[in-house]
């Protein structure tokens, strides 16, 4: 498993990551589930979403694969499709735990202040 960096995943990469738990996806549908999980906050351009794309398949988090079975085909160029491996799940979920663990300690925090 390629370790998580320093800080962590970047919004972008954690929600590309969680776009793809279900299934296979290609870029577009991608963006949009970024786009719908994150309400809006994150809305990726092209270049963008693909070099984060490209990151996290150099990482071995995310791999090209063939399209779903009943994928409707594109009209123009053939889609690209991306899954998450193993390692990626792995990643996914490591970087969830950290963010769980600061948002509580976080919320303890805040608690705390304001007795």
């Amino acid at each position: 498993m390629t370790p998580i960096p320093d800080g962590g995943l970047t919004s972008l990469e954690y929600h590309v990551l969680l776009a793809i738990t279900e299934g296979p996806r290609h870029g577009y549908a991608i963006r949009d589930a970024v786009e719908a999980d994150s309400r809006g906050v994150l809305n990726p351009r092209a270049g963008s979403l693909y070099r984060v794309i490209a990151r996290l398949t150099a990482a071995g988090s995310v791999v090209e694969t063939d399209a779903p079975q009943g994928a409707e085909p594109h009209p123009g160029r053939p889609r690209r499709y991306y899954e998450l491996t193993a390692d990626g799940r792995a990643t996914l979920a490591d970087e969830t735990a950290r963010l769980k663990a600061a948002t509580t300690l976080a919320a303890d925090r805040l608690r705390v202040r304001r007795s």
